[in-house]
């Protein structure tokens, strides 16, 4: 049958038709895995569903990827879904960051969007500067105004069984700030909680906020003896903190405000213990009691060590400065004068010296040192 070359035009311009608009159809309906710049500077996989390809055949397979053109709406998103967690999964492992927008919240934390999954942030893991920068608002309150805005956080969990998606803010941060630390720089800080044995405090970096947050023991406090940390410090209080220590693996920062005074057991013992003020040596022996009160366990030791062969107590002195926690005992580096060592003995901002007399050398002091505190609980 004869075929007029306008019909060919005809049917060659309707199946060009036809197929450029099937083509921008799939490429229009299909996101796919690239590398895009975040505000940030950051380059972030930005992934969405998996690829679509269009066949004249059925579950056509193009690189692999299934066709997917006769899926239903429901089997699309959740191939979809299948992607973004694979995608929060491959965040999780290579400890990437990624910049979300908080939906909303709830009384445990915020809602972050991540593709087509909705993720959570706890109110634990939110950065220190927000509460900070509004002191006087709820966690609640502070919510509901970042509620809209962007957050930079880590996937810290990605459980597709379980259908869990964590995010940490503090993680985030802790890798965009903590190069900045050193061991023994000093900062300006505000104490957050405080707890038995320490208290959280916010660092201040030179942009103004309070990015990281490190741990003062008790112990790092102050030189005086801390019964309780709340006695000294409360939540708000501005303080001076010295980094002593940062764990990099576990992402922990220890600090300390009393080493930014002079610790008192480095003054001279002479001047702080005066010569005039030192006991009788005749008055000092093992069945005599102590006319100065000792601290708190060290009369024990004392007596205890005067049981030791070739020991003999010549002078013991006081001062009223604070030192340490608990119970120490230095045996001075000091070349011994004669047969005369110096024992000291610290706790809290108190110390007392105490000069031994004996026929043994320094490694025979310290092995009898040992022996006395084996015997003392």
């Amino acid at each position: 049958m004869p075929v007029s070359a306008a019909a060919v035009g005809s049917v060659s311009a309707f199946l060009s038709r036809f197929l450029s608009s099937e083509s921008a159809a799939v490429a229009n309906s299909q996101p796919s895995l690239s590398l895009s710049r975040s505000s940030s500077g950051r380059r972030q996989p930005a992934l969405g569903a998996p690829k679509v390809s269009i066949s004249s055949g059925s579950n056509t397979k193009t690189d692999g990827v299934v066709d997917q053109s006769s899926l239903s709406p429901d089997e699309i998103k959740q191939s979809r879904r299948s992607a973004d967690w694979k995608a929060a999964r491959a965040y999780n492992e290579k400890g990437l960051i990624y910049d979300g927008r908080i939906e909303g919240f709830n009384g445990g934390g915020l809602l972050i969007r991540f593709h087509s999954l909705l993720g959570f942030l706890p109110f634990p893991q939110l950065s220190p500067s927000h509460y900070c920068k509004a002191p006087h608002k709820t966690v609640q309150e502070i919510a509901r105004d970042l509620t809209g805005s962007i957050v930079s956080v880590k996937v810290i969990q990605a459980d597709e069984e379980n259908r869990k998606l964590i995010f940490s803010e503090k993680e985030a941060v802790w890798s965009n700030f903590s190069d900045q630390l050193n061991v023994g720089d000093i900062f300006e800080a505000k104490v957050g909680s405080v707890e038995d044995y320490g208290a959280f405090v916010h660092l201040l970096f030179p942009d103004g906020n309070f990015h990281l947050t490190g741990l003062v023991h008790v112990s790092e406090v102050s030189w005086d003896l801390v019964h309780d940390v709340r006695d000294i410090l409360t939540e708000g209080d501005d303080v001076r903190v010295k980094i002593i220590n940062i764990d990099r693996e576990k992402s922990r920062i220890t600090l300390s405000i009393k080493q930014l005074e002079e610790d008192p057991l480095l003054e001279t013992l002479d001047k702080v213990i005066p010569q005039d003020s030192s006991l009788d040596s005749d008055t000092l022996k093992a069945s005599s009691h102590f006319t100065l009160e000792p601290l708190p366990g060290l009369g024990t030791i004392i007596e205890e060590l005067l049981q030791e062969d070739g020991v003999k107590i010549t002078r013991q002195g006081f001062e009223k400065r604070v030192v340490s926690q608990d119970l120490q005992l230095w045996l001075s580096n000091a070349p011994p004068t004669g047969n005369m060592y110096t024992l000291l003995a610290r706790a809290g901002r108190q110390v007392q010296e105490i000069q031994l007399t004996t026929s043994l050398d320094q490694d025979g002091i310290k092995k009898a040192l040992q022996r006395v505190l084996e015997r003392v609980p």
